[in-house]
């Protein structure tokens, strides 16, 4: 038997007891003919005291850091007791030791904040994950998951698995693609996600189906994404959007409740699409603050009927608002403080190229009422007064003002919120903020391409009403979805439909994407086949597993919620992968 007990689990009332302990070395302290060793492990530290006897023995063979060792001896009471960790009452009283494995020096410190570099980590993972913080989140990840699968086993779903190698299919990001030995020349694809398969799971008459899964997308990678990743994926019969999201909201609660201890009673607010971008410049507005965006002109498409333009605030001599397409506002609380210093770096951060704004005009409104504006010259106090008035804006507030074109300046916009939201703390990671966003558009238009294309999916059902409209081009633009986004924080960790089962709905939604009856038959025609053998109605969602885990772990990056995670190159440095393949296996798969 190699332990009895683990490094983090003996306590005041196990005095006495005899142990065996094993695990890594995390440290080493020497103090004359003692020594001290912490005795690492999953679950904890325990320190160890080795008497002058045992010392001496140390000493001819001693260990380092990392070393594998199992310990024998008694648990005594501390005299010097460590509050910090659990074990810190007791201390194991050494009467024999074994060096189970030696280790060479650590490239990098195993601690908390280790002094290695992402590289270097990511390379030597086996032992960055040995550091408390990987194992924290290995272990939300690990408890997610079990909340997830309790959760949907409660509520009937079954979990089954889907294919990996599957036909390459257009429409969303690049195939990862595989050759086939036994089919040269031919190819796999490797899933994006198990769409197909589960809108075929439900003709097959399994209504409730979900799948932990890997997915793999061929893409430009960032800190909240990978090329292979894990996602929840559900779907139901005979249901409309009503029941998927009181169902998912159900989960959603659940998992926070269960992981974090955090009681969600309240309904999650619910937005459309519409709104977001008008309030909020994007579809996954964060809600954990206000200051939302005022739109003081835009252009004719991005007018609403319930709302009047409010032309008489910026005409004027100003030329840069009258040339405008659109000029839109946020009022910053507690700002009107800043300094020209303040201000003048608020400019360069709106004149990056990832924002790619000219400037930003400020109108500060002074506690005592008055106003202070870098457009002064243009607009005296009364007009200055009433764009405040419009934006929202109290004493002591400072409004910030961006103009140009519609989509550049509402993305500019929604990221200065953002910023501003950063610089006063207002994104709590501790705090939680889900809401639905719904009502998306079914296209948008590929100016490049010159043609529509799914916003979500090919598979996504038209609103009922707007089902109509799919005959008539002229309408496209009206079109919504029967589509919803579950959207946590300012991160979209989900989102799904009510899918398109019938064959002639479907085969408008190809031909309105450019795709022919054959070219729709060839790539799905087993799905189309399908549709005519009964599929009943049905929708679902998928969220991203990975995104949920580092929310809660209060992370943007989802790279330290996965065990092996590839860098922002889309590289294995652990395994130095991808790499090239041998002559003859390419010779084997005809390449």
């Amino acid at each position: 038997m190699y332990r009895t007990h683990t490094c983090g689990e003996l306590r005041m009332q196990h005095v006495g007891t005899e142990v065996t302990l094993a695990g890594w070395v995390q440290a080493v302290r020497k103090f004359g003919s003692i020594t001290f060793t912490d005795l690492r492990d999953r679950y904890g530290i325990t320190q160890l005291y080795f008497n002058e006897q045992l010392n001496e023995r140390l000493d001819a063979t001693p260990t380092g850091r990392e070393y594998v060792l199992q310990a024998m001896g008694k648990v005594i009471e501390r005299t010097n007791k460590n509050g910090k960790i659990p074990t810190g009452d007791v201390e194991i009283e050494i009467t024999d030791f074994k060096i189970l494995n030696a280790a060479a020096t650590p490239p990098f410190t195993i601690e908390e904040d280790t002094d290695g570099g992402d590289e270097l980590r990511m390379k030597y993972r086996y032992m960055d994950l040995r550091r408390p913080t990987l194992k924290r989140n290995m272990e939300l990840r690990y408890r997610v998951n079990r909340s997830v699968r309790n959760y949907l086993d409660t509520m009937g779903f079954w979990d089954i698995e889907t294919p990996f190698l599957i036909r390459s299919t257009p429409e969303g990001a690049r195939d990862f693609v595989v050759p086939s030995r036994m089919n040269e020349g031919q190819f796999y694809a490797l899933p994006q996600s198990p769409q197909t398969f589960k809108q075929l799971l439900m003709v097959s008459g399994y209504d409730r189906y979900y799948q932990i899964v890997k997915c793999f997308r061929d893409e430009d990678l960032r800190a909240d994404r990978q090329p292979e990743f894990t996602q929840v994926d559900c779907e139901m019969s005979f249901v409309e959007q009503e029941d998927v999201l009181q169902t998912f909201e159900g989960l959603f609660k659940h998992v926070f409740r269960d992981v974090k201890g955090v009681e969600i009673t309240d309904a999650f607010p619910r937005m459309t699409w519409d709104d977001a971008m008008w309030y909020y410049g994007n579809d996954k507005p964060d809600i954990r603050f206000e200051m939302k965006i005022a739109n003081l002109k835009t252009p004719v498409y991005g007018k609403r009927a319930s709302e009047e333009e409010p032309s008489h605030l910026w005409q004027g001599a100003f030329p840069v608002f009258n040339s405008a397409e659109t000029i839109m506002a946020i009022a910053v609380p507690g700002c009107a403080e800043y300094t020209r210093k303040q201000l003048d770096e608020l400019t360069e951060w709106v004149k990056r190229p990832q924002i790619g704004m000219s400037g930003v005009v400020n109108i500060k409104c002074n506690a005592d009422g008055s106003y202070k504006s870098s457009v002064d010259k243009f607009y005296d106090g009364d007009r200055l007064k009433a764009i405040a008035a419009y934006c929202g804006a109290g004493a002591g507030d400072l409004i910030l003002l961006l103009a140009g074109n519609e989509g550049r300046t509402r993305k500019a916009m929604s990221e200065l919120r953002l910023e501003m939201a950063n610089r006063l703390g207002m994104r709590n990671p501790d705090v939680y903020r889900p809401l639905w966003v719904i009502d998306f558009p079914l296209f948008e238009h590929d100016e490049e391409a010159n043609r529509w294309v799914a916003r979500h999916h090919p598979f996504t059902s038209p609103k009922p009403e707007h089902i109509a409209w799919m005959d008539d081009l002229s309408k496209y633009d009206d079109i919504k979805a029967n589509a919803y986004d579950i959207v946590l924080n300012g991160t979209e960790i989900g989102g799904g439909s009510i899918r398109i089962f019938h064959r002639e709905l479907q085969e408008k939604m190809f031909a309105a994407l450019g795709m022919s009856k054959k070219e729709a038959q060839e790539k799905f025609g087993f799905l189309l086949g399908a549709f005519e053998y009964g599929a009943p109605p049905h929708g679902g969602i998928a969220f991203g597993f990975d995104r949920l885990c580092a929310l809660l772990g209060g992370q943007e990056s989802i790279r330290d919620f996965i065990a092996f995670p590839k860098n922002n190159a889309g590289r294995d440095v652990m395994l130095d992968a991808p790499s090239e393949i041998d002559d003859v296996q390419k010779k084997e798969l005809g390449l």
